[in-house]
């Protein structure tokens, strides 16, 4: 699992698609009742990127960024992290409520209404109990999957809230990558796609 982060380039068309991805069991009975069952508790995401313009070599080298990462990770073999521009930060986003007794909180993040787990941090996050900012080290520690252990479990009631920035870890859909040459060292790549992997 690498931590390698896709660039930001110039070139990219406008418009990211990205679709959500869910796993459904299907059964149907012979008096034709059906039976659904849902295998993921989360969606995969799908991200497919277009890039009208990379281009090579010089202090830009834009299509040897995208390519070299995609032979770092062996093609779709390693993950890597993306900055989905429209889902990438959260501000005074709640993941619990103090209990008393519980110290470990997993960070979330709620989109659509929908919450899912945050695993994958961008710089260190702030940490607030009843909307006091929390030391790091000192009133809790984290994990490198967003795990917050705090010293002394939150009282009671108490709101636990955080802001930060967050990637989605994922990895190309295919072991192939293709660019075409259309001027002097201007390629474009009209489709680049991966999708979001879940440990």
């Amino acid at each position: 699992m690498s931590n390698l982060v896709f660039p930001t380039l110039p070139g990219l068309e406008w418009g990211i698609a990205r679709a959500s991805i869910f796993s459904t069991t299907r059964r149907s009975s012979v008096s034709g009742r059906l039976y659904t069952a849902a295998n993921f508790a989360y969606p995969r995401y799908k991200y497919t990127l277009s890039y009208s313009v990379l281009r090579q070599g010089g202090a830009l080298a834009e299509l040897e960024q995208i390519v070299g990462l995609f032979n770092r990770c062996y093609g779709d073999f390693d993950t890597f992290l993306w900055t989905d521009p429209d889902d990438c930060t959260a501000t005074a986003q709640a993941t619990g409520v103090g209990d008393g007794t519980s110290t470990q909180y997993q960070l979330v993040r709620t989109w659509g209404g929908f919450v899912e787990p945050v695993l994958d941090l961008n710089g260190t996050p702030s940490i607030y109990v009843s909307g006091t900012v929390q030391s790091p080290g000192t009133d809790y520690t984290l994990s490198s999957t967003g795990l917050v252990t705090f010293a002394t479990a939150p009282t009671q009631g108490q709101a636990l809230t955080w802001a930060g920035s967050y990637y989605r870890r994922v990895r190309f859909c295919q072991s192939t990558l293709q660019a075409t040459k259309f001027l002097h060292a201007l390629w474009e790549a009209k489709k680049v796609e991966f999708e979001s992997w879940r440990p």
